[in-house]
């Protein structure tokens, strides 16, 4: 090959290679700010910031972080707070909620967090709400709210939440604004695990996170109800549908099987009512029948194994479901362990959704 063809080829390689990853399928990062067995909760908000820095120079799109009470192995509680820690010490990445459980606060309280989080980091905010306590009755009575009525006013809260990140309207009086929160359009995400979300989602034109992560039972009529009942908005003229899966990726199978036993550990743990702190990965983890007939099913949105397995689970997932974009909980004991998953995922991307189908 003489030098003008070696010139072509490689701008066509450039060329080629751009243009599958301007068609590659986004990848985002869930983190729960997990407290392990023998760590900290100090421990774990570092391991956040780290996580959030390496997804950040891999090129994933956002991070998230979950509400959650009362739970030893959960330390993402002050949601907007561990979002304006991480937020300082990275430069790019959308960071957000995945989400505030918005029956346990009034609009106008997440319009004002959100706002000044917005204002402070311009374009890099999400706001993904749920209908959940994210936790259980003794959680709702400390929280001072009234359970199953805030619940019922999900609906109702979420469009008095969307009037508070809007423009004023000059013209009207408003009896009460959030400063900071008007006019900064923080973009609203519904998440959910049910159809009630899929539902709300496409009635009000707001992109759609399903939590198939841990609870993908309802996810093939979930998506189906919300492409097919979508209603074009101001925030979107055409559906977006995110899929949540749990990603165990390392260099050999028998490495990824060992770090995911600390996902089915907790999984046990949820069913047995046994729960604690995140626990250390085991080998040849035994989990008796009729655990593993609930554990199973719930574990079922996930991928793990090489690089080439985490390709093909997460194609097949594509395939089936056409999702916008994933976005992956990677809950390992060790942070090492957790960063080469995050960079032999992204690894792979070229091979799942249309970029595999351009190439």
């Amino acid at each position: 090959m003489d030098a003008k063809c070696q010139v072509i080829a490689a701008v066509a390689a450039r060329t080629l290679t751009a243009y599958l990853r301007a068609m590659s399928i986004p990848f985002s990062i869930l983190d729960l700010a997990r407290v392990v067995e023998g760590g900290s909760i100090a421990q774990s908000f570092d391991e956040c910031v780290s996580t959030a820095q390496v997804a950040e120079g891999l090129g994933y799109n956002r991070v998230w972080y979950a509400e959650h009470h009362n739970m030893a192995s959960v330390a993402s509680s002050a949601t907007s707070v561990l979002i304006a820690h991480v937020a300082a010490q990275t430069k790019s990445i959308r960071l957000g909620s995945g989400g505030v459980m918005l029956p346990n606060h009034s609009p106008l309280t997440i319009a004002e967090q959100f706002g000044t989080l917005a204002t402070l980091h311009p374009g890099r905010i999400d706001l993904g709400l749920g209908r959940a306590p994210g936790g259980d009755q003794n959680v709702i009575r400390a929280l001072r709210k009234d359970g199953p009525a805030a619940a019922q006013r999900f609906p109702q809260d979420v469009v008095e939440l969307l009037s508070y990140l809007g423009e004023r309207d000059a013209d009207t009086a408003l009896p009460v604004r959030a400063i900071p929160g008007e006019g900064t359009h923080v973009p609203v995400w519904i998440l959910g695990s049910s159809l009630f979300g899929a539902q709300l989602a496409a009635h009000l034109g707001l992109p759609y996170a399903f939590a198939s992560h841990f609870a993908p039972r309802h996810l093939f009529d979930a998506a189906a109800t919300y492409r097919r009942e979508f209603q074009p908005s101001q925030y979107l003229d055409k559906p977006y549908f995110m899929m949540a899966c749990n990603v165990f990726a390392a260099e050999t199978e028998d490495q990824a099987q060992f770090h995911f036993s600390t996902l089915i550990q907790a999984f046990i743990g949820m069913v047995t009512n046994m729960r604690g702190l995140v626990k250390a990965p085991v080998h040849d983890l035994k989990v008796p029948p009729q655990i593993a007939a609930h554990v199973e099913p719930m574990l079922a949105g996930s991928a793990v194994g090489t690089p080439d397995q985490i390709a093909k689970r997460l194609s097949s997932f594509y395939d089936q479901l056409q999702p916008d974009e994933f976005i992956l909980s990677m809950p390992f004991y060790d942070q090492a362990a957790r960063v080469k998953s995050l960079e032999l995922t992204m690894g792979i991307r070229d091979q799942v959704g249309p970029a595999k189908r351009a190439a």
